[in-house]
């Protein structure tokens, strides 16, 4: 069964930086497009970044746009998710996902992760 497996989550205060990664089978990080996606509590599960099966193309939410950075390793078959000058608004459960095609629906994914916890405190 494929999995995705994410790590990297914790506490950190406003301002402060957090690395999330998102370990992979080299037959989903081949052929997909690798997306992370964050559910705040009480919230719907909502769209983050994503990077096309090359590492050619990234794409971000306007929330995240310029603090963010998704990249992938081929050799590690991993996807990250460097997160920067992260705010309270930004605490989640980031979920790792991949998809086939360039839509970021949560229903357009095929797998998924279990989802690390990322708490900002103010």
């Amino acid at each position: 069964q494929e999995q995705l497996v994410e790590s990297g989550g914790g506490l950190v205060q406003a301002g402060g930086s957090l690395r999330l990664s998102c370990a992979t089978s080299g037959h989903i990080f081949g052929t997909y497009r690798m997306n992370w996606f964050r559910q705040a509590p009480g919230k719907e599960r909502e769209f983050v970044a994503a990077i096309g099966w090359s590492g050619g193309s990234a794409y971000y939410a306007d929330s995240v746009k310029g603090r963010f950075a998704i990249s992938r390793n081929s050799a590690k078959n991993t996807a990250s998710l460097q997160m920067n000058s992260l705010k309270p608004e930004d605490t989640a459960v980031y979920y790792c996902a991949a998809g086939r095609g360039t839509d970021t629906s949560t229903y357009a994914m095929d797998y998924w992760g279990k989802g690390t916890q990322v708490t900002v405190s103010s």
